[in-house]
C-alpha cells in the first residue's frame, strides 16, 4: 500500500484513502466502471492494430513512470489491468500493486510470485 501512495499516474489506479476495522484492512480506490482487460478481450475476440497499439502503449507508460521511482508490479495480467469506462476507446489503468516492491540492484528480483501463467520463465526457474 505504501508503494500505491508513492503513484500519481493517469494510468495507475488511484488510492484514495485506507482504513483498519476489526480484521480487515480497507483501500478506497478511484472508481472505474469498464471491468478488467481480460473481460474485454474476451468480449471483443478481436483488437485490430491501431487499438493493440494504443492499448500496449498506454500500459506501457504505466510501467515506465513505477520503473523509473524503482518500482515493479510483479504481477501485471489482463486481470489487473482496469477500463476506466465501457467505451471501446476506454483508458486502461494498471491496478492491484499487492506483489509490488522496490528494486533492489543488490537483490535482485527472484522471488516467485504473481500469477503462475504469467510469471517470466527465469523467475520460475530461479535465475
Amino acid at each position: 500500500m505504501a508503494i500505491m501512495l508513492e503513484l500519481d499516474h493517469p494510468n495507475i489506479i488511484k488510492l484514495l484513502d485506507f482504513f483498519e476495522k476489526k480484521d480487515h484492512f480497507y483501500m478506497v480506490v478511484e472508481k472505474v466502471r469498464g471491468g478488467e482487460l481480460f473481460d474485454r478481450i474476451v468480449e471483443k475476440v478481436v483488437y485490430n492494430e491501431k487499438e493493440a497499439r494504443d492499448l500496449v502503449s498506454t500500459l506501457l507508460q504505466a510501467v515506465k513512470y513505477c520503473h523509473d521511482r524503482g518500482i515493479v508490479h510483479r504481477d501485471l495480467k489482463p486481470e489487473n489491468l482496469l477500463l476506466v469506462s465501457e467505451e471501446d476507446d476506454a483508458l486502461v489503468k494498471v491496478a492491484d500493486f499487492g506483489f509490488a516492491q522496490k528494486f533492489m540492484p543488490e537483490s535482485g528480483l527472484t522471488t516467485q510470485c504473481g500469477t503462475p501463467g504469467y510469471v517470466a520463465p527465469e523467475i520460475l526457474m530461479r535465475k
